[in-house]
């Protein structure tokens, strides 16, 4: 037993979370005859400047040839991570785009108890303060939106994307009032859709019934951890965890949900079963 324990976590540890995938995933949320818009979203980098591997993976994602770009938040987990994230994203940054942040780009990795996972009211240790200002100024310098509880407006493959987002909801940081009142709503947009780091229920029902046919979301690390069959022990937050990774009609709406798994760690559990890393490329189709 503790043979076959020590060859699944060097594994885990050692194998899986570098067999970095992409998935592709339609959605039927445009209008009829609309020509396909794809859309490559990303989340969870988690980056550290040592991480080259991770860095040319995702550089190489703009071979798929996106039209929209979406980052999820957690970018990086090192205060030295922003030129290592620009090197990653270098490419994609050519390409229309928008991005939220997580907590871990705020705050740098501590220790937690992993049985922390299992309570709601566990303690969140905040670890040092990360350079997310700068991480924010490059990413809008390169032309991308900020939808931190913004309404943006943006051109992708000669059609009119209208996106919104919040700030991180697992650290409270969610102001959905603020983000509608940022920017007037887009009536000719061709595409309507929200993003949030954490997908918190309270937030996902909100941008559902605002009319918001899809919202992508990160933060789950699609459990992380899974058992083979059962799938996700957990999902960090108030997500269901049959949820926690891939494309859901969210409960009660007409809305599709999105949420990746993600590219990354969390840097003092850097272990990945049954969960590879992933970055999703979804082809918008007509309902």
């Amino acid at each position: 037993m503790a043979v076959l324990g020590a060859a699944t976590f060097a594994y885990a540890s050692l194998v899986e979370r570098n067999l970095f995938t992409l998935r592709q995933v339609d959605v039927p949320v445009l209008a009829p005859d609309a020509e396909p818009l794809r859309v490559l979203h990303i989340s969870d980098l988690h980056l550290t400047p040592g991480q080259h591997r991770k860095q040319r993976w995702i550089a190489e994602l703009a071979g798929t040839d996106p039209d929209l770009v979406i980052a999820t938040g957690d970018l990086i987990a090192h205060v030295d991570s922003v030129p290592a994230v620009l090197r990653a994203l270098g490419p994609l940054l050519e390409r229309p785009g928008a991005f939220v942040f997580g907590s871990n780009d705020y705050r740098g990795p501590v220790f937690k108890n992993p049985l922390g996972y299992f309570r709601e009211d566990a303690p969140k240790p905040l670890g040092a303060v990360l350079p997310a200002g700068e991480l924010r100024a490059a990413l809008c310098g390169s032309g991308w939106a900020d939808l931190n509880n913004a309404r943006a407006v943006l051109k992708a493959g000669g059609r009119l994307a209208e996106l919104i987002g919040v700030d991180d909801p697992h650290v409270q940081r969610d102001n959905y009032p603020v983000a509608c009142a940022s920017r007037p709503p887009a009536a000719e947009a061709d595409v309507r859709i929200a993003v949030t780091h954490s997908p918190e229920p309270r937030v996902l029902d909100t941008m559902a019934a605002d009319g918001y046919p899809l919202i992508l979301a990160g933060h789950t690390h699609g459990g992380q951890v899974c058992v083979p069959g059962y799938g996700a022990l957990v999902t960090n937050c108030g997500l269901d965890r049959r949820m926690a990774k891939g494309l859901h009609r969210w409960p009660g709406s007409e809305a599709y949900l999105h949420v990746s798994a993600g590219l990354g760690t969390h840097p003092t559990a850097p272990v990945r079963f049954a969960c590879p890393p992933e970055a999703t490329l979804l082809t918008l189709v007509p309902r």
